[in-house]
C-alpha cells in the first residue's frame, strides 16, 4: 500500500491560482500512473488529470488549458499547477496512485474558489 499525502488547498479569488501537491512515501518512477481526481458535494469523484510512468498526461475536457500535471521523480511528487481558477472548480481533490499493488488514494485536500 502506497502512503499519499496532499498539499496546496485553500481559498482562492475567481481567476487565481493554487498548486497542490502529492508526496508518495515509494519510488514513483516505478507507479503505473498518478492522477488527480476531485468531488464537490453531491457529485460524482472525476478524474480531473493523470500521468502515466511514461510521462503522458491526460486531462478533463473542463481544465485542459489551465491546469497542469507533473512530477519530480526525485521527491516522489506529484504536482498539479492550477490556473485561471473559476467557482466551479471548488472540490476535495484526492491524489490516486496506480502501481503493480493496486489502487491508493490520498486523504483529499479541498480547494474553494470564491469571491
Amino acid at each position: 500500500q502506497v502512503h499519499l499525502v496532499e498539499s496546496g488547498g485553500g481559498l482562492v479569488q475567481p481567476g487565481g491560482s493554487l498548486r497542490l501537491s502529492c508526496a508518495a512515501s515509494g519510488s514513483i518512477s516505478s507507479f503505473n500512473t498518478m492522477g488527480w481526481y476531485r468531488q464537490a458535494p453531491g457529485k460524482q469523484r472525476e478524474l480531473v488529470a493523470r500521468i502515466t510512468s511514461g510521462g503522458s498526461k491526460n486531462y478533463a475536457d473542463s481544465v485542459r488549458g489551465r491546469f497542469t500535471i507533473s512530477k519530480d521523480i526525485a521527491k516522489n511528487t506529484v504536482y498539479l499547477q492550477m490556473n485561471s481558477l473559476k467557482p466551479e472548480d471548488t472540490a476535495a481533490y484526492y491524489c490516486h496512485a496506480a502501481t503493480r499493488l493496486g489502487d491508493s488514494w490520498g486523504q483529499g485536500t479541498q480547494v474553494t474558489v470564491s469571491s
